[in-house]
């Protein structure tokens, strides 16, 4: 977190954002190809207030929204997408 921070501030003057997305559980083809044991799979995502992983098209939007037009303001920022988490 610190280090997105530190180079926003140090970006900036050239045009430059910096920000970071701190996903918390979240389904990936991965997980099913070695990743994960079964057991893992089935409790996946289940210790966050929506108990269940997300899934990666939920996720996505994020990252659109700040490679929009609309977040040109936006730099030095965490993005969470922790279920409910509370993170980061």
């Amino acid at each position: 977190m610190l280090f997105t921070k530190a180079l926003a501030k140090q970006l900036a003057k050239q045009g430059i954002r910096v920000n970071g997305v701190a996903p918390g559980p979240f389904w990936t083809p991965l997980q099913v190809s070695g990743g994960q044991t079964q057991e893992n799979l089935v409790k996946s995502g289940e210790n966050t207030p929506m108990g269940r992983p997300g899934q990666p098209a939920e996720l996505a939007s994020v990252y659109v929204e700040l490679a929009s037009a609309q977040a040109s303001y936006i730099t030095g920022q965490i993005y969470g997408a922790s279920g409910g988490r509370g993170n980061p």
